[in-house]
């Protein structure tokens, strides 16, 4: 039997599914890595280069799945000037350490983080009425702040970092979970794209699979993007918690 490898025509293949799939659940909630990347590595991939690879091929994906939000972009569009230059400073220090450090010690946080972030978006109501006071938010800036902590995160690695935005984005944005995915997908976007630019110079992107996975990112991000819209903003918090959840319990038994 003749082993499936990352450029081999089935091994392309499921690629394109891998990246429509991860995308999708990309534009809910985040953690589309926990999908695309466990697949380079099974189809051969080298753990630093599947990470380099998953960033540039899932960029397409958040960039359709935030389109498919752009009715969306009106009521948290004021964000902006404070959350891109952080995610921009961020994802360039996170990039960076992903290529000069080792990452034995960062796989051990990865399960804490994403713990730590599901369990504020759980608790989103309660936190949000008690941190914020009679102002109903917290200040933009440490919002920025927050945006800045994540981005370093997305910039590494990037498995739940959709889900630890749109947590931080609940304790400052004015909006519902829709407003907020709008939010997330955009500087997600961005994050990508700056960690795809120190991945691509230090030649750590394997360019075909990366194809094959930006195409069925490009699919799935607009379709889910879409359908994201249709189901209500409370079912929508306790999908992400869920899910949360599970990508917790399979950060712990992987990097065990």
């Amino acid at each position: 039997m003749i082993p499936v490898h990352f450029d081999t025509p089935l091994g392309l293949v499921i690629l394109f599914f891998a990246g429509m799939v991860a995308s999708g659940v990309n534009a809910f909630a985040g953690g589309g890595t926990l999908v695309s990347f466990p697949v380079l590595i099974g189809l051969g991939v080298g753990e630093q280069v599947a990470n380099a690879t998953n960033s540039m091929g899932l960029w397409p994906g958040s960039l359709s799945s935030a389109l498919a939000f752009r009715d969306r972009f009106a009521a948290t569009k004021h964000y902006y000037a404070s959350l891109v230059p952080a995610t921009i400073l961020g994802a360039t220090l996170g990039a960076w350490l992903m290529i000069v450090t080792p990452s034995s010690t960062f796989r051990v946080l990865i399960p804490f983080l994403i713990l730590i972030a599901t369990l504020v978006l759980a608790f989103q109501p309660k936190i949000k009425a008690w941190v914020s006071g009679p102002h109903g938010h917290t200040s933009v800036w440490t919002g920025a702040v927050l945006q800045f902590v994540i981005s370093v995160y997305g910039g590494y690695f990037g498995a739940g970092m959709g889900i630890m935005m749109l947590a931080a984005m609940a304790l400052f944005v004015v909006g519902d979970m829709h407003d907020m995915n709008a939010l997330k997908n955009t500087l997600a976007v961005v994050i990508n794209v700056v960690a795809m630019g120190w991945f691509l110079a230090k030649g750590l992107v394997l360019l075909v699979p990366c194809l094959a996975l930006m195409a069925g990112a490009i699919i799935g991000g607009y379709v889910a993007g879409r359908l994201s819209q249709r189901v209500p903003s409370d079912k929508l918090r306790i999908g992400v918690v869920v899910y949360g959840l599970v990508m917790t319990a399979w950060f712990f038994f992987r990097f065990r």
